[in-house]
């Protein structure tokens, strides 16, 4: 008989194999951040947010608040496995082949227009608030693959591998608006560094450079260069993995771009993602109301995450399958897509980001606790509906 130690051991690394982990440890750290900011705890938790962190080194000097350090640092390396994982889909997955990408492009699409289209037109007079147009247009990769998997071999692969796709296009595409919509006053001279950073990278990789010192330090100078540019610190994240090695010289040589994906993949699930959202979720609720939730920028986020997620990705699905450019997948159903459709309004993660992004500069305190307020609502709606939904339409087993 194995002992209380052992007993706990297997526990946790049976639940850490799980894929749904990633998922159920966000949504710890998101309710205790919320039960944290709603508690006598509130002014430490606020107090460590604040925190100064200093970097000083001769001329160089970076002085942000810990959450800032969370939001440009941790979250670099947090879009730096998105950049790995795009580049090994388009490279070698199933957005390799042609057919296969279509779907999912034109899902991700929809899914972005149609709620970013539901905020614009709900916020339309207000320029500050219409800064958020972008806040529903994302979608949480870890939260929604977590609720699909808690559904195991119930779930088709062909359901599995669209929402993957999806989520990527879909990370890609706010990616695409963060550099073009949430870039402020540009640093020339920070951007010829980044430039510089950039060029080194590519003969690195065009050497088929085998060793992860290199790119890691040429990588860390892109980031504090992309940071002082004006253009947002975790772009270099991206941009560093398109130039790591995917390829091998021999059958017997292991890929650097794949290990480094296998490496990072649980510390970003289970250590990053949720430390973003503890630093993030925290929202005072003792004083919200049905009249704050109506309001228009947490309605426009709540409607664009709930109803515009489900049908834009629906409608351009249908549309691209009627035109022919695209086929649904033998062994799902649209109503199985539609499940999908359902947590793809899970923006969570990404949404908390692009909205502190948009509202970094002019927003006051109360647009930033009202943009929350939709990311919450919005994605919890989406997320238990979508469960609820999925219940019903997968296959039984036994």
């Amino acid at each position: 008989m194995s002992s209380p130690e052992n007993q706990t051991f297997q526990f946790f690394k049976n639940f850490l194999e799980k894929e749904s982990a990633g998922g159920i440890l966000l949504m710890i750290a998101a309710v205790l951040a919320i039960f944290v900011a709603n508690s006598p705890l509130s002014g430490l938790y606020d107090d460590l947010l604040d925190t100064p962190v200093e970097i000083r080194i001769g001329l160089l000097h970076i002085a942000k608040p810990l959450i800032l350090w969370i939001n440009d640092g941790l979250m670099a390396i947090f879009f730096f496995l998105i950049g790995l994982e795009f580049k090994r889909e388009i490279l070698e997955g199933e957005l390799s082949e042609p057919k296969k990408v279509v779907l999912p492009v034109f899902a991700a699409i929809g899914g972005m227009l149609i709620p970013a289209a539901i905020y614009s037109t709900l916020n339309w007079n207000d320029p500050m608030a219409l800064k958020g147009w972008a806040i529903p247009a994302a979608t949480d990769i870890a939260f929604a693959l977590g609720i699909l998997s808690i559904f195991g071999s119930r779930v088709p692969i062909a359901l599995k591998v669209f929402l993957v796709s999806l989520a990527i296009m879909d990370d890609m595409g706010a990616i695409i608006i963060i550099a073009i919509f949430y870039t402020y006053e540009l640093s020339i001279s920070s951007l010829i560094i980044a430039s510089a950073a950039l060029v080194i990278l590519a003969f690195f990789n065009r050497l088929n450079m085998r060793s992860l010192a290199p790119y890691i330090l040429i990588g860390i100078v892109l980031w504090i260069a992309v940071l002082k540019s004006g253009v947002h610190a975790t772009l270099a994240g991206v941009l560093l993995a398109f130039f790591i090695p995917l390829k091998t010289r021999s059958k017997d040589e292991t890929s650097l771009a794949k290990n480094l994906e296998h490496d990072l993949h649980g510390s970003v699930s289970f250590v990053i993602i949720p430390i973003f959202a503890f630093a993030n979720a925290g929202v005072p609720v003792q004083n919200l109301t049905i009249e704050t939730l109506l309001e228009p920028i947490p309605l426009g986020i709540i409607l664009g995450l709930f109803f515009g997620k489900q049908i834009g990705v629906m409608l351009f699905s249908f549309i691209a399958v009627k035109l022919g450019i695209a086929s649904l997948p033998a062994s799902i159903n649209w109503k199985q897509l539609y499940g999908v459709a359902f947590l793809s309004g899970v923006g969570f993660t990404m949404s908390l980001f692009i909205g502190s992004l948009a509202f970094e500069q002019g927003g006051t305190e109360a647009t930033l606790m009202n943009d929350r307020y939709g990311i919450l609502i919005g994605s919890s709606l989406s997320a238990i509906c979508g469960y609820l939904y999925l219940n019903k339409v997968l296959p039984k087993h036994n």
